[in-house]
């Protein structure tokens, strides 16, 4: 009796591309799951003026800037290089001293930015913005 065999030399000419198309799907859920995060990765909420914190009980030293960029500490003017040492003197002698940031609606940001790092280096930790209702 004889039976006939396939040939075993024919190759399999056709690709299973079902494990393919489920690693791409795997990929495309991950991207459209990932990508609104990416966007969003700094989420900053801006604060409301209208809830104002309490006051503190401590006196604050309140320092100003008006439109013209000019530093005031509680109401005296004095040059920017003359910040830094007054605010250590009054931190000398206040340890838990309270500094309050009053600035102009039309000081730009950078001006606001570096009386703040001013008061940083002075070694104020407790600090106010104080901003109009």
């Amino acid at each position: 009796m004889a039976f006939t065999s396939r040939n075993d030399e024919d190759v399999m000419s056709e690709m299973n591309i079902t494990p393919l198309v489920d690693v791409m799907l795997v990929l495309l859920v991950v991207f459209i799951v990932t990508a609104p995060m990416l966007t969003n990765a700094i989420p900053i909420q801006l604060p409301k003026t209208s809830a104002v914190a309490p006051a503190d009980r401590a006196d604050p030293v309140v320092i100003s800037i008006d439109g013209e960029q000019r530093v005031f500490i509680n109401k005296e003017s004095l040059a920017r290089e003359q910040l830094v040492p007054r605010l250590q003197q009054a931190k000398a002698g206040n340890a838990d001293l309270v500094v309050q940031v009053q600035a102009d609606k039309e000081v730009n940001y950078g001006a606001v930015a570096a009386l703040l790092a001013d008061v940083e280096q002075a070694g104020i930790t407790r600090l106010s913005l104080l901003t109009q209702k």
